[in-house]
């Protein structure tokens, strides 16, 4: 160190990068961030720093921040490199106890992670009686078609639950975090159930989550197996997107759990890498589904299953669904009321994916704390669903653009692909029917899906 210098603290360390005597508070946050004394520097950013310093040989000099066990710190760290490794001096310390965090804060985090990492979810009603299913793993397509038919059962009668002979619910918290055993599977799963509604958990019904203790077995003969089935042309195979879609998802959980510090105390830097992982990796998650229902829609066989259905019945389960994001971000959506009907004829799965499009994007684009309006209409012998916000608007030309492939009108940074549009469209008109919009700048835009009525 320079002669004269003033420093609270100062420590060294060696060629290897290890802190090889220390003062305090240097010596604390070592022992308290997990390293050793004599061992490699503990704390990532000062980590960091000692090695720039000593990999360009110059001096470096810069605040870090950084937490232990039970308190976040910043500090003004001098490196100064030789030859035998840096002196480290502390100029400044600050030191701030890290606040306690919610019980509710810990389980949204938990259900985020639960998410990312899900091979199946479902919509339960608040009797936890199964409304929808769907699953990212041709291993649990048998499970997906039994609730699909067993539409209005608990969710219990699909699986069984280990260490209970309960043939009805159990009371949901006992159910969260459950091992269940799933037909035609071998490996081991957790239940995750996320109540909706407030204040009373679950008024709104739950979101099922299943999530494997191990991933599929042999990923890689799989993926063999997948690409040969890959037809010249096409965007992705129908059997690669599950392939590909258990990795990314273990590759965002385990981000989501560094980011929110669940496995121990991380630099907010570090926890900002993280989280840039895990947006990307969602972001290549939404692409390959995305991709899979481009190859389904363009395909030459391609037909949907119509059916009689209601959709006023399935808008009001589109905006359940969607009603925690629209809550996070202050957005009040107008759905049809109970009594409201409206007969049409379409496939039931098919008018659900295109209104979650509609209406998640309505969420997206729309100001903060306004409404987005989901009405009925009938003309011509068409049911219509509408789908109004309060956002920026289209104009003419952007309206002519807005339902072409990969069109995005110059947004970004929002994680779209620009296809949600373009197959909904493709959707709509294989059922007999359409998707228009009709907007003005500055005035909102209104979505139209039309499909057969009935009777």
């Amino acid at each position: 160190m320079r002669p004269g210098t003033s420093y609270l603290a100062r420590a060294r360390s060696d060629a290897e990068d290890r802190l090889v005597e220390a003062d305090e508070p240097l010596a604390g946050m070592q022992l308290r961030s997990g390293g050793d004394l004599p061992g490699t520097i503990a704390t990532p950013a000062l980590l960091e720093l000692v090695r720039k310093a000593r990999r360009y040989g110059l001096k470096l000099a810069r605040p870090i921040y950084a937490r232990d066990d039970h308190e976040a710190v910043t500090a003004w760290i001098e490196v100064i490199p030789g030859p035998d490794g840096c002196e480290i001096g502390l100029a400044n310390w600050q030191s701030a106890p890290i606040p306690i965090e919610d019980a509710a804060s810990i389980e949204q985090r938990r259900a985020e992670i639960d998410r990312d990492l899900a091979e199946f979810n479902a919509r339960l009603d608040a009797q936890q009686a199964v409304l929808s299913a769907d699953a990212a793993s041709p291993e649990l397509r048998p499970l997906v078609d039994a609730m699909r038919k067993g539409v209005g059962q608990p969710w219990t009668d699909f699986v069984q639950v280990e260490g209970s002979q309960h043939h009805q619910p159990l009371h949901w918290r006992l159910l969260d975090g459950a091992a269940v055993r799933l037909p035609g599977s071998n490996r081991r799963w957790r239940a995750s159930l996320v109540p909706l509604g407030g204040p009373e958990a679950g008024a709104n019904g739950f979101e099922l989550y299943l999530v494997a203790d191990e991933p599929p077995a042999r990923p890689a003969a799989l993926a063999e197996v997948a690409v040969a089935r890959v037809a010249p042309g096409a965007a992705i195979g129908r059997d690669v997107a599950p392939v590909l879609r258990q990795p990314i998802a273990r590759i965002i959980a385990n981000a989501e759990t560094i980011r929110t510090r669940l496995a121990g105390p991380l630099a907010e830097e570090y926890s900002n890498y993280a989280a840039d992982i895990a947006a990307a990796g969602q972001h290549l998650l939404a692409l390959i589904d995305d991709l899979s229902d481009l190859e389904v829609v363009e395909a030459d066989e391609f037909t949907t299953a119509p059916d009689h259905i209601d959709l006023a019945d399935v808008a009001r389960r589109a905006v359940g669904i969607l009603g925690v994001r629209a809550q996070e971000r202050g957005i009040l959506i107008d759905t049809p009321g109970p009594d409201e009907h409206l007969p049409a004829i379409g496939e039931f799965r098919r008018v659900l994916q295109v209104l979650l499009n509609l209406i998640g994007n309505a969420i997206r684009y729309t100001p903060e704390g306004s409404h987005v309006a989901v009405s009925l209409a009938s003309e011509g012998g068409k049911a219509c669903i509408v789908v109004a916000d309060q956002g920026q608007g289209l104009s003419e030309e952007q309206q002519a653009k807005v339902f072409e492939k990969f069109e995005r009108l110059g947004r970004s940074g929002d994680g779209g692909s620009g296809l949600g549009l373009y197959i909904s469209r493709r959707l709509a008109r294989a059922m007999g029917g359409d998707l228009v919009v009709r907007s003005e700048p500055g005035k909102g835009a209104r979505f139209i899906l039309s499909i057969p009525a009935a009777g």
